[in-house]
């Protein structure tokens, strides 16, 4: 139905919050209003008085729903409860904003670990951030971690240690404190340096990186110099994430917003006892045609009052804005009762005070920009795919060494497995093996992938190489188990073991019934993906050739006078069994160990 003069005329005169929706029921707009009923018939007026979006949006109404409250209060809290349930898209849209991490130092622990995390809790860790510069950041960290060879597994240690080194100690990125290597004082004395320079302290290794830059622009190698800037940059970042910014010791949330066309950012930063502890973002859609006042009203609705937010403590004195907005008292009357005391809501005008302001409008402004230019690369880089995976997948440690399993045969026949290596998320071909299955498994792909598994791990472990991070089956949980299987058989059990099945793209775990499903978009799957492609393609290759070799050799193989040996000599001379048939008698009979009798005799069985 669409709305009447006659419904518009029973709506209530209480304070409430209305629902617009369309032919579908869904809800297009949720507001709230002091009185209902005149503000809910002021989208009905004159068509003229409407911005561009309610026009649109009153072509669309088909009924309005209201819901009556007992004040104001309750109709703004109501309001943003409502408008995060629903998502109406004619609402300013939020999106919490995850992108933006922590350093975490987890210094409780006897060997603490050093990773970036977007999750604050409190565990007795340290938190360093947020940082806006997410690329540099990462490299600048990723360049402390190389130089000072934190762990990047996730053992507890020294109860949970591994039996042997990761490929991180093999590559002189870890000092091995798992199996003693170093010892718990000297990992600590080298954390504490770590400390120091995510607290600023960045002068000495600034120095250092400096001179790395001019040794690399000497040498012309330019790309070397180009990554030491970068990283100069990561220092600076982490060097100015902690500068505290003193307001006269009080307690302040500080609110600004940035907008960019229909695009906009907005920060809460957290002033408690003069300083600055932390920082939350949100970011904005659709809001050309929304003033800053509405804008910054749907900012704080969102972060104070949606999910009864108001209740969990930790409420400052002060609010200082950077834009008034009309329910200003409102939430300045909520805050209040939620605190048990009074939380002042104010847009300072100078001072110190205003200046918190700048420093939140200069926060978000930096937001606005890594959105708007899409500087946040890092999530694109291989180190980043690894890191996720192991946050996704659970893993001890980083899968910097990786090798990925395949099966390939004929209707059971000629069946070979691959194993392709990556390392650091890059193949590394000179390390790829393939093998003939021995056991005569025929179409069971179960028992073949377990023989394939063990044989490699076996080869691995008597040759004294580094047994790899992670294995990657391709196929199901049938693969899985014969794999895990095998891996127990050789005292392996410590190696993570994973399968991903092509259809679905789901990886299976060892003891997990439900498979875990990755992000499509993101790096980690696509790593998966290449990985098991190229041991797929390997197998195959191997495969076609056993198969081209076994037509060969029988082709070949019965003309009588030419034995193995010849055959091969003849491949290698004229490249296939094509090239040896349009090959001429005397081309054959110029071939080491041929005559010209033995060459019109293979050119006749050959059919020429």
């Amino acid at each position: 139905m669409k709305v009447t003069k006659e419904r518009l005329a029973q709506l209530s005169t209480r304070p409430g919050v209305y629902l617009f929706r369309d032919d579908r029921n869904q809800v297009l707009y949720v507001g709230k209003a002091k009185v209902l009923r005149p503000r809910v018939r002021s989208y009905f007026q004159r068509e003229a008085d409407l911005s561009a979006k309610n026009r649109k949006l009153v072509k669309l109404i088909d009924d309005v729903e209201t819901i009556v409250v007992g004040s104001e209060s309750e109709a703004l809290i109501l309001e943003a409860n409502l408008i995060k349930e629903h998502r109406p898209r004619f609402n300013i849209l939020l999106r919490d904003d995850k992108k933006y991490p922590y350093i975490k130092v987890t210094v409780h622990e006897p060997f603490p670990r050093v990773f970036v995390t977007r999750r604050v809790v409190n565990d007795r860790s340290r938190y360093f951030g947020p940082y806006t510069s997410v690329g540099p950041m990462r490299q600048a960290l990723e360049l402390i971690k190389r130089l000072h060879t934190v762990r990047s597994c996730r053992y507890d240690l020294p109860k949970d240690a591994p039996e042997r080194a990761c490929l991180d100690y093999h590559i002189g990125r870890c000092k091995a404190p798992c199996v003693g290597l170093q010892s718990e004082a000297e990992y600590r004395e080298m954390i504490d340096e770590i400390l120091r320079i995510l607290e600023g302290e960045t002068e000495e290794l600034r120095a250092e990186i400096e001179d790395r830059m001019q040794e690399a622009s000497a040498a012309l190698d330019f790309e070397r110099a180009a990554t030491m800037r970068d990283v100069l940059a990561g220092l600076d970042s982490l060097a100015s994430q902690q500068r505290v910014h003193k307001a006269q010791g009080g307690n302040f949330d500080v609110v600004a917003i940035a907008r960019d066309g229909d695009l906009g950012a907005g920060v809460v930063l957290k002033v408690r006892a003069g300083l600055l502890l932390g920082r939350e973002s949100q970011r904005f859609g659709k809001i050309m045609e929304e003033s800053d006042a509405d804008v910054i009203s749907s900012l704080v609705s969102r972060h104070y009052l949606s999910a009864g937010d108001v209740t969990m403590g930790d409420l400052p004195r002060q609010v200082l804005l950077s834009d008034d907005f009309e329910d200003r008292s409102l939430l300045e009357e909520i805050l209040t009762d939620a605190a048990g005391r009074t939380v002042q809501v104010s847009v300072p005008l100078r001072g110190e005070k205003a200046r918190l302001i700048e420093l939140a409008q200069q926060n978000a402004r930096q937001i606005l920009e890594d959105r708007v230019t899409a500087l946040a690369y890092a999530s694109d880089r291989a180190e980043e795919a690894l890191f996720r995976l192991q946050d996704e997948l659970d893993l001890k440690v980083v899968p910097r060494l990786m090798v990925c399993f395949d099966i390939s045969h004929i209707q059971g026949t000629e069946v070979v497995g691959s194993a392709v290596v990556f390392e650091n998320g890059e193949p590394r071909r000179a390390m790829y093996r393939h093998m003939r299955v021995k056991g005569g498994w025929g179409n069971d792909d179960f028992r073949s992938m377990g023989e394939v598994v063990g044989r490699y791990f076996r080869r691995a472990v008597d040759d004294g190489k580094p047994i790899p991070d992670l294995a990657v089956i391709d196929g199901g949980k049938g693969q899985l188990s014969a794999s895990v299987a095998a891996l127990e058989a050789l005292g392996l059990s410590d190696v993570a073991v994973i399968a991903l099945a092509k259809k679905e793209e789901e990886v299976f775990m060892p003891g997990r019934r439900d498979p875990v499903r990755l992000d499509r978009r993101h790096r980690a799957l696509h790593l998966l993906q290449r990985a098991r492609d190229e041991a797929h393609r390997f197998a195959v290759r191997y495969n076609r050739k056993l198969r081209s070799k076994r037509t060969l050799r029988s082709d070949l193989g019965d003309i009588p006078g030419v034995g193995p040996k010849k055959q091969q000599v003849l491949l290698r001379r004229f490249g296939s069994l094509r090239g040896v048939k349009e090959a001429t008698r005397e081309e054959i009979a110029r071939v080491p160990g041929f005559s010209e009798a033995l060459a019109s005799r293979i050119l006749t069985y050959l059919g020429r």
